[in-house]
């Protein structure tokens, strides 16, 4: 056994699996900028070795979205910071056509981006405690970078209506939407007897037929450029980042006089 050391994340190599585990507790296990570089540099080293990778957060949040405290603590544009949405879209990618299987391990709450690693997975497990949720049109941003992902997962309505209602929905709902590919109580049990039977596949017949997958089903590389620009544009609104940071520093929704 292996184990990596880094900020963001816990990463563990098991022979040919990996499990990576989200641990920004202080942060409700959100997305940064180091995260994005951390969870890359752990696949860059799965490229050639791993034939699993087991994404999971806490048992309470497996990936809250976008780091709001750090976007109302800049002066720049939210969307602009390190580099933009591009790496994390990118990172997505290659959960979604890497030469591995990933595996999205859920309990407790994904929300926005969080939604965005679960879609890109090839493989959805969660414990009954799972809830997913959309959130951003509550403060005038659509998850412009994860629908890509969850369309090509759930279909185009499914996303719409999750987009537009922006409350969470519970495991069970998300398993009969196709969200989630199992759901059940003591989720390492199911997640153990999936890796019982992964693990037995070759590193070169997953290459192989995720390659061929990703010709033939939706082409998230040619959807970047406008989720992208589209990310871009809701994060540099000035009323959008007010939002952000009325409810970071006083918890006032933006429907709530402050």
């Amino acid at each position: 056994m292996t184990i990596e050391t880094y900020e963001t994340i816990r990463v563990q190599f098991q022979e040919s699996i990996c499990f990576l585990q989200i641990d920004r507790p202080e942060a409700n296990n959100t997305i940064s900028s180091q995260l994005v570089a951390e969870c890359h540099d752990v696949l860059s080293a799965c490229e050639e070795s791993a034939t699993v990778v087991v994404l999971s957060g806490s048992p309470e949040v497996f990936c809250f979205g976008a780091d709001f405290k750090a976007i109302a603590g800049t002066s720049k544009n939210a969307g602009e910071q390190d580099g933009g949405p591009g790496p994390l879209y990118d990172l997505w990618l290659r959960l979604a056509t890497g030469p591995y299987v990933t595996i999205s391990h859920v309990r407790g709450k994904a929300n926005a981006g969080g939604v965005g690693f679960v879609a890109a997975s090839d493989i959805v497990l969660a414990d009954e405690t799972a809830q997913f949720s959309l959130s951003e049109l509550l403060f005038g941003l659509y998850p412009a970078c994860v629908l890509p992902f969850l369309i090509r997962r759930i279909g185009f309505q499914k996303a719409h209506y999750l987009t537009l209602m922006t409350q969470p929905i519970s495991a069970k709902q998300a398993c009969e939407w196709g969200l989630v590919d199992a759901c059940e109580t003591g989720s390492e049990t199911l997640l153990r007897r999936h890796l019982q039977r992964l693990r037995r596949l070759s590193k070169t017949g997953i290459r192989r037929y995720k390659t061929y997958m990703s010709r033939i089903s939706v082409p998230l590389q040619d959807l970047k450029s406008p989720a992208v620009a589209a990310n871009l544009e809701v994060f540099a609104d000035a009323d959008n980042l007010l939002a952000i940071t009325r409810y970071v520093e006083r918890g006032v929704f933006p429907w709530e006089k402050s």
